[in-house]
């Protein structure tokens, strides 16, 4: 993960296809700086963009955080991440399609959002639901107070966990709601994109890339 004043992927650029209804952009993420992101559309050049700026082609720069790009194109936004490759369209039948490709070790990543919080996830079809860390769940505000207790088997021994229902989990275009989620009493490298959502998603893998389309 790229932070700290300044990040480059030259080498690994982040590509984002967004579909309009008059034609298709194709937006890369160069590299990111404070408040500014060099941007690659339509295999142009990479050019600086400011925080705030919109381009000719309608892309506009509405924030950098953590390393990545806040984007918006069409009124949508999207967070792109230097090294992670990201396809996200609206298929013929205005089905909500999301394309990831994986990393160098053949794992997909994904950012997203709960309850309309940003969080990262790890692709995970092991794992029976969406599952988060503790520091995750206090960050996303859910409330544990009701939530049904029960005990998962980790790598490190049992481990006690909250089942919950999460309102929304979106990411790009996809947005499912009331899918439950698993919060684990300690913390998580990362959040599990689990079961629970990618049962509701037509899946289909291509060579490195992986193709989500929504079922319900």
């Amino acid at each position: 993960m790229a932070t700290g004043h300044s990040s480059l992927g030259w080498l690994s650029c982040l590509c984002l296809l967004l579909a309009s209804p008059l034609q298709a952009v194709e937006v890369g993420i160069a590299g990111v700086f404070p408040n500014k992101a060099l941007l690659v559309i339509d295999g142009a050049p990479p050019k600086g963009v400011a925080v705030g700026q919109k381009t000719e082609q309608g892309v506009k720069l509405v924030a950098v955080e953590d390393g990545a790009a806040i984007i918006e194109v069409d009124g949508k936004r999207r967070t792109l991440r230097v090294g992670q490759s990201v396809v996200s369209q609206q298929s013929s039948d205005r089905t909500p399609t999301l394309t990831l490709s994986s990393d160098a070790s053949g794992h997909f990543y994904a950012t997203g959002n709960i309850n309309g919080g940003t969080i990262r996830f790890l692709v995970d079809t092991g794992a029976t639901m969406v599952s988060i860390g503790a520091s995750d769940a206090r960050r996303l505000g859910l409330d544990l107070r009701n939530a049904q207790v029960g005990y998962t088997q980790t790598a490190n021994g049992t481990a006690r966990v909250y089942k919950v229902l999460l309102s929304t989990v979106r990411i790009g275009d996809v947005t499912l709601t009331d899918v439950d989620g698993l919060v684990h009493e300690s913390d998580m490298p990362i959040a599990l994109l689990g079961m629970s959502f990618l049962n509701r998603m037509e899946m289909q893998r291509d060579g490195q890339r992986m193709i989500l389309k929504k079922r319900y």
